[in-house]
């Protein structure tokens, strides 16, 4: 499928769910999110499954959004489901433990969906960069505060501001990968942890991530609640319009501030 598509399987109590765009390195599609919140909703409702792994077809996990297909003039109009689980876990978190997996480029939307999971497993080949500000625009779908929950103030700040590519050894490092493996590794091993983690109680299981998310919910409540807010602010700029005609046009952007 040209435009790419996420497909899943059913391993015992595992759902896999696959991101396939590979000839695009699996870069997201409006449609694609769509697809995939779906696919976190029949994970997060259906009690035969109890973990999900999230992993990419290819050398790629994701290079980010198809940005034009998301803003500007040539934007497509789609909307995740009412009551569907939301793949950044803004709206609506999936209350199944998400493990995901990992490798080569893992851009922007790639880094939240890992922070809307629980645990991450890298190839070491895996390439991580925040870089929206230097497209115009900013981090809207969780990572401007799971970033800072999971890293800390200095060291998310440094790589939201820097919009530089980190390594996979890095990411550990600072929290946001809890394994790194050979390149090709990464899926088995994601799985593999899913399964250990799939014959423990599942009421047990489902608990503990509800209470910690508890935990955490009355700052990430304010947090969500502002991205409106930014969201005006930064889509309506002239910056924000000189980032997506220069990502269009393969050149650097030359930003006004305003």
């Amino acid at each position: 499928m040209s435009e790419g598509h996420i497909h899943t399987e059913v391993h015992g109590h595992v759902l896999k769910i696959v991101i396939d765009n590979s000839a695009k390195k699996n870069a997201f599609t409006p449609m694609m999110m769509e697809q995939l919140s779906d696919a976190l909703t029949e994970l997060h409702d259906n009690e035969i499954y109890r973990v999900g792994v999230i992993c990419a077809e290819g050398r790629d996990f994701t290079a980010g959004l198809d940005m034009p297909k998301f803003f500007g003039p040539s934007a497509e109009k789609r909307n995740i489901k009412e009551g569907n689980v939301d793949p950044c876990g803004l709206a609506k978190r999936c209350r199944k433990p998400v493990v995901t997996a990992v490798q080569g480029i893992v851009f922007t939307i790639g880094i939240e969906l890992m922070l809307a999971g629980d645990i991450v497993v890298a190839a070491s080949d895996a390439r991580f960069c925040q870089m929206e500000a230097k497209r115009g625009i900013a981090p809207l779908g969780g990572a401007h505060f799971r970033f800072l929950s999971r890293a800390g103030w200095g060291d998310a700040m440094y790589h939201l501001f820097l919009c530089d590519e980190f390594s996979a050894e890095r990411a550990q490092a600072i929290g946001l990968v809890q394994e790194v493996v050979p390149p090709g590794e990464q899926v088995e091993r994601a799985m593999a942890l899913a399964a250990v983690i799939a014959r423990n109680a599942p009421f047990g299981i489902q608990v503990t991530k509800e209470a910690a998310a508890k935990y955490v919910e009355s700052g990430e409540a304010a947090a969500i609640a502002y991205i409106p807010r930014i969201r005006d602010r930064v889509l309506g700029s002239a910056d924000a319009k000189e980032g997506i005609q220069s990502f269009i046009e393969r050149r650097a952007a030359v930003f006004q501030g305003r």
